[in-house]
């Protein structure tokens, strides 16, 4: 049975998320909520049909929901839109890129997205709400948090552990084994070698401490 979807954010994430579910095929875009001045227009055919104010109406008609606002550096705004949802008995649906490989030895969270040819080896757990982009690599064993975005092309090797609302820039490696504490930031191209701060931003090869946010 298909079943219809609300999308929250219409934005550039978005309409990669649409690509993915578009090839899913077990849901039915029934609409996305984005700003008061994107009411009425379309993105790739479906319409922007409510606010975020309009969510508790919404959640009176439809089930299913995915956060579909990016994720550069914070996630306050899919955190908040997430426990929003989630307090409304809105159910955030799992969603895996058909050109995406999940290992059934793997565990993904609720309202996290895979996105096409990304990579979750053996023994890896994926948290709540999160992004695991384009081509990401998440090797054995290693742990990403909730609301945590693994951006394009990043590589998170073996037994590492992400903590809750991270961002691994694009084509990012974490060495085996690393912990990147909950907040931490990796920028873009980064090669990350050693265990970082929390609510830290980490840069260059070898990556060191570019700014801390405590």
């Amino acid at each position: 049975m298909i079943e219809d979807l609300i999308l929250v954010g219409g934005g550039g994430h978005c309409r990669s998320v649409i690509d993915v579910i578009e090839a899913d095929g077990r849901f039915r875009i029934a609409g996305i909520v984005d700003a008061p001045e994107m009411v009425g227009i379309t993105v790739l055919g479906y319409p922007v049909i409510a606010t975020d104010d309009d969510l508790p109406t919404l959640a009176q008609t439809y089930q299913y929901f995915l956060v579909t606002v990016g994720q550069v550096k914070s996630g306050a705004i899919r955190t908040r839109l997430f426990h929003q949802i989630k307090s409304l008995g809105g159910i955030l649906p799992t969603l895996i890129a058909p050109t995406a490989y999940v290992s059934r030895h793997a565990t993904i969270g609720e309202g996290t997205v895979i996105m096409h040819r990304a990579f979750v080896n053996a023994g890896a757990r994926v948290g709540a709400n999160g992004i695991i982009n384009t081509a990401a690599l998440i090797e054995h064993d290693t742990e990403i948090g909730d609301f945590c975005h693994i951006s394009t092309g990043a590589i998170v090797n073996g037994t590492c552990v992400v903590g809750n609302g991270c961002f691994v820039g694009s084509n990012a490696v974490v060495a085996h084994g690393v912990t990147v504490l909950p907040g931490g930031i990796i920028g873009a191209g980064a090669v990350l070698l050693a265990n970082t701060r929390s609510n830290a931003l980490y840069a260059g090869n070898p990556a060191i401490l570019k700014k801390d946010y405590e």
